[in-house]
């Protein structure tokens, strides 16, 4: 007995369904990147990320797997020799969807999904680039505070001439 799918429903029934996420796998592998309606990326992610998954793995079972969806053999051989060994070291999370707001004509909420371009999970990407900026700030703060100090310093002095030659003035 045929279960409907999870998520929106996607065109007219299954099969198209199935060929419109296929057709939108296709172009995200192809082009890095796709602009599509919000509801299309959250059902493509899923799939997406599952066809790298299997490119990750790289064997002919897996690659025979990915053409059931992709029928675009250079897109597969492209997926299997590029992005796959990309995220080597990741698991999970290859895809980013960033929403970009409603469409002119219909306005209809739009996205942005893509493939990542590095194979860094996402936390230690972060931490590491945290960790360079707090040595970068702590560079620049230690020759700021010297340079603060000596502009205090007069600043003071300033002050002082001031309101003395005030006293004298009364």
């Amino acid at each position: 007995m045929p279960k409907p799918s999870k998520g929106p429903r996607l065109g007219s029934g299954p099969s198209h369904e199935r060929l419109l996420l296929g057709t939108l796998a296709e172009q995200l592998f192809e082009h890095g990147k796709i602009t599509t309606t919000e509801a299309k990326a959250k059902r493509l992610r899923p799939l997406a990320e599952k066809l790298i998954t299997f490119a990750k793995k790289g064997d002919l079972a897996s690659r025979r797997q990915v053409m059931t969806t992709i029928s675009n053999k250079s897109v597969v051989h492209t997926l299997f020799t590029e992005i796959g060994p990309r995220f080597e070291t990741r698991n999970g999370g290859y895809t980013r969807i960033t929403k970009i707001g409603p469409r002119k004509g219909d306005n209809a909420p739009m996205a942005v999904i893509e493939v990542l371009t590095d194979g860094t999970p996402a936390k230690a990407a972060t931490v590491a680039e945290a960790e360079k900026a707090v040595k970068k700030a702590a560079t620049k703060k230690a020759p700021a505070k010297a340079e603060a100090k000596e502009k205090k310093a007069p600043a003071k002095k300033a002050v002082a001439k001031k309101s003395a030659s005030k006293k004298a003035a009364e």
